[in-house]
């Protein structure tokens, strides 16, 4: 999938009209249909099934349907599993750009900025629920899975559940981000795809529970590990590119300690450095072609990074400071390549600035709980979003940034000045 780009100074995107808000239509049965056709070769080919459990307390009734995020696939899938029930459908504002976003609004879909307070979202979302009468369908991670385990949710949608006082159904997929993990560039993969759909939660259930207690059922329901499903179950993925693009998530060396050093090709991942190789079998696992395996499991691998860049943040060496190019995005026709700037990110949080000094963004280290970073974003190259509900700001770094590192540091960042603010409020 790809975005409309266009060249465009800084003065020029300025005058831009912006993005208005307009309520959620009605989604169109029709351009249902036509979607749920288009997905039934994708369904046949990953032999696609699902299990239920406790559907029977949401009958047609309208419902909030909490999704886990793995890859393209997802949005055929869950018409796989939902269709005729017409659903509106939490959409990103890069996702509805151009005249697809015509067709996804007729869809039913409605635009929000990734990682940023929308409080227009939540009275969407209740609209569509209670005018509408659709059930509501959103990825509560945003963001697509790096690691294969669940990318960091935000606090408070136990709250969300008591406002919007209907049943909540969970699904979550399995097979998913194995046929198009993030990293590996695209490249499909034989595997068939399940998914477990589950109402957690009913409007009485929900009224009995604390904020707390909801927000636990969520974390329960999104627990999950990828890799540790395929090595248990012994999914075996044989392909000659497995580990293409795997430094995208493993991008330093645990051996040396050398950051952006490693390359995954083939079935191998290698280090630089210091000449370390290994390589990844068929069941995801990693071993190392010579001296000790420190980490088989890649989740144990990319959590010990995020124990390395924790302790840079506390320590205070933490520093990203590096030339990029920007793409503005204001409304849904697509987005502006404005030229070159530079994007620092240290404990006082982001700061942007280019267009001969007429942009300076900065953005505080509590704005967000993570970060949109995303790998061969539209097929342009390794991003990293900040931005308002009035500015998205795309980054793509010129020289070898992890942007893995970025979101990793974004969220460490935002727990250790959250947890500052509640200690000073005890205090």
């Amino acid at each position: 999938m790809k975005i409309k780009m266009r060249e465009m100074s800084y003065d020029d995107v300025l005058k831009l009209p912006r993005l208005k808000h307009k309520k959620p239509l009605k989604p169109s049965r029709f351009l249902a249909t036509v979607v749920r056709i288009i997905s039934d070769s994708t369904l046949k080919k990953t032999k696609f099934s699902y299990t239920t459990e406790r559907m029977e307390l949401v009958g047609d009734q309208p419902c909030l349907i909490l999704m886990n995020h793995s890859s393209f696939t997802d949005m055929k899938l869950a018409f796989g599993i939902f269709y005729p029930r017409r659903m509106g459908i939490v959409t990103s504002v890069d996702a509805m750009s151009g005249f697809l976003g015509k067709l996804m609004r007729l869809l039913g879909c409605t635009p929000t900025h990734k990682y940023v307070s929308d409080a227009s979202l939540i009275s969407d979302i209740k609209y569509m629920l209670k005018e509408n009468k659709t059930s509501v369908l959103m990825y509560p991670e945003a963001g697509y899975s790096f690691d294969g385990r669940t990318t960091t949710l935000p606090r408070g949608l136990g709250a969300l559940l008591k406002r919007l006082k209907v049943p909540v159904v969970t699904v979550i997929t399995k097979g998913a981000f194995h046929r198009d993990p993030l990293y590996n560039m695209l490249q499909i993969r034989d595997v068939k795809v399940s998914a477990h759909v589950k109402c957690i939660a009913t409007p009485e259930e929900i009224r009995e529970k604390s904020v707390e207690q909801l927000d636990a059922l969520i974390d329960e329901a999104f627990s999950f590990d990828n890799f540790a499903w395929q090595r248990d179950s012994k999914i075996s993925l044989d392909v000659p590119f497995r580990a293409d693009g795997l430094h995208r998530i493993l991008y330093k060396c645990p051996c040396c300690g050398t950051e952006n050093q490693t390359e995954g090709k083939g079935i191998h991942l290698s280090c630089h450095s210091c000449g370390m190789r290994w390589e990844m079998d068929e069941y995801g696992q990693l071993s190392a072609l010579s001296g000790e395996t420190k980490y088989s499991h890649i989740p144990d691998w990319y959590t010990w990074q995020r124990e390395c860049v924790r302790r840079e943040l506390e320590d205070g060496s933490y520093l990203l400071d590096e030339e990029v190019d920007i793409a503005v995005q204001v409304n849904l026709d697509g987005v502006c390549n404005i030229g070159r700037g530079r994007l620092r990110h240290d404990l006082d949080g982001f700061h942007l600035t280019g267009a001969d000094g007429k942009l300076d963004y900065k953005q505080s280290p509590i704005f967000s709980h993570t970060l949109y970073s995303d790998y061969y974003w539209y097929e342009i190259g390794d991003v990293i979003g900040i931005g308002d509900n009035e500015f998205s700001y795309f980054c793509f770094p010129k020289s070898n940034v992890s942007v893995t590192k970025v979101r990793l540091a974004t969220e460490e960042l935002f727990k250790i000045k959250k947890a500052k603010m509640r200690n000073a409020v005890k205090e």
